[in-house]
């Protein structure tokens, strides 16, 4: 049992894949309502850091608590879509689908399959999927073939796929880097507004310091799966960025 009042309490996670370190061991704390930025090259251990965050990935070492539950305790599914959700940069969309059946796809794990399978029939579920899509521009698009969108319009089809969802945990593996600045700011925006309607938090990979600066409290540097910094967002200044993408530096580390 645990008594933090943290929603992410992660106690030295790692993971390693035989000799490869992916992420080496570290502590991670997130209270609700922050929004955390995770910055760093390819290859850092971000997208590794967000797929145990989601339960998608166990860690080899560590222990997770999402919103105090030890997440090896939460059922796939419904507790483990309930408290945290992923938009990931493969979006894992059915290109076959029209768009609204992707997007309400974010309650299967909640529903079941007799009732998802209802949901393509019920005008309330489709009003739903209309609502999300509606805040994110495209709603328009609900009867279109998925494959028939722009990567941009994908990814904003897997963003109301997780307003659906509506877990208290929001995460995203590079979730504007589809989008122009103008839609990213808008993006970033609706996320953020998202965990904090479920009294949540935001969790992000991005290589915009710009947008890093201006929609997160704090921002985590990683760099070959090694912690290198958790500041708050306003102090990633020039030389912190380049410390942390120095290319050169990390073939030779």
């Amino acid at each position: 049992m645990t008594s933090t009042k943290n929603i992410i309490d992660g106690r030295g996670l790692g993971k390693s894949y035989g000799a490869l370190t992916a992420l080496a061991p570290l502590d991670l704390a997130v209270a609700p309502g922050e929004q955390v930025a995770l910055a760093g090259p390819s290859g850092s251990g971000k997208t590794t850091l967000l797929y145990i965050l989601a339960g998608l990935l166990p860690p080899d070492r560590g222990e997770l608590f999402l919103d105090s539950q030890p997440v090896a305790q939460l059922q796939p599914g419904r507790e483990l879509s309930e408290a945290a959700g992923l938009v990931q940069q493969q979006l894992d969309l059915v290109p076959q689908l029209p768009v609204v059946q992707n997007v309400l796809a974010g309650r299967l794990d909640q529903w079941g399959l007799l009732r998802s399978l209802a949901s393509l029939f019920s005008a309330r579920e489709r009003d739903t999927a209309l609502n999300a899509l509606s805040r994110l521009g495209i709603a328009d698009k609900i009867d279109e073939r998925t494959s028939q969108l722009s990567g941009g319009e994908q990814q904003r089809v897997a963003i109301a796929r997780l307003m659906v969802q509506a877990p208290k945990i929001v995460l995203a593996d590079e979730p504007v880097s589809s989008l122009d600045p103008a839609r990213a700011e808008e993006i970033l925006k609706l996320l953020t507004g998202l965990a904090d309607e479920t009294g949540g938090a935001l969790v992000a990979s991005l290589h915009a310091p710009d947008l890093i600066r201006e929609h997160f409290s704090r921002v985590i540097g990683l760099r070959q799966g090694v912690l290198q910094f958790d500041i708050p967002a306003r102090e990633l200044t020039p030389p912190v960025l380049e410390a942390l993408y120095d290319l050169d530096r990390n073939s030779q580390s």
